[in-house]
């Protein structure tokens, strides 16, 4: 069955991250008396944030009551805004645009989705202007649904927002551990692990994946074989 949409994911997948995030989520904490490592919070970077909040409290021996967890998320939120939409190193991965526009001239849907709310994948979006250019069809972020990753939530809402009900119609892209599982969870054909992002290769191979690339050119390649 061939693949009729392809979901990926954003920061550290299409949108370089050089810790970037984890460092937002450092600051955020930090404003709020709460001190994490860098190290602490990179393995949650595909997470909806407000869980990956409660998870770096709760690992800080710290009861992750909801006004805090509000209070660090909106901190991160800022931070973020302001990042995505005025940062000079602000760049998408190498290729991403053209593979964009390759699997569109094939006749497939390009999609996003994210652990990012939906006012920071804006920022992004705005920034590149994927929408007016026509390299996007749909994005999806973790707060418009009601279970973020490993939920299969976003990737059945963007198969039935493209009229589809076979994941096996999907492909998903992603550099986290819980990308991974998102789109092994929705059960789609192709669950494309990228190396160049956020999951260290062994553990991003330990989540089996139906493949593990170190080159946006070889998304192609799988899909349109």
């Amino acid at each position: 069955m061939s693949v009729k949409l392809v979901i990926f994911d954003i920061a550290g997948t299409t949108v370089l991250d050089d810790n970037n995030v984890a460092k937002a989520f450092q600051k955020a904490f930090d404003e709020n008396g709460v001190y994490i490592n860098i190290e602490d919070a990179t393995p949650l970077m595909g997470y909806h944030k407000p869980l990956a909040i409660q998870i770096l409290l709760k690992q800080k021996g710290i009861v992750p009551d909801a006004g805090l967890v509000q209070d660090i998320h909106d901190a991160f939120e800022k931070e973020m805004i302001y990042f995505y939409r005025y940062a000079p190193e602000v760049k998408a991965v190498k290729g991403a645009e053209e593979i964009f526009k390759k699997l569109k001239a094939d006749g497939l849907r390009i999609a996003l989705n994210t652990g990012f709310s939906r006012n920071v994948a804006d920022a992004i979006i705005e920034r590149f202007q994927w929408k007016e250019k026509g390299l996007i069809d749909d994005l999806i972020a973790s707060d418009e649904v009601e279970k973020g990753r490993p939920s299969t939530d976003m990737i059945e809402q963007l198969m039935f927002r493209s009229g589809l009900t076979d994941p096996k119609e999907v492909a998903k892209v992603g550099d986290t551990t819980v990308d991974i599982e998102e789109g092994k969870n929705a059960g789609c054909q192709y669950v494309i692990g990228v190396t160049w992002g956020a999951g260290r290769e062994d553990e991003l191979a330990g989540m089996q994946p139906s493949h593990l690339i170190s080159d946006m050119m070889n998304v192609p390649e799988i899909i349109l074989q």
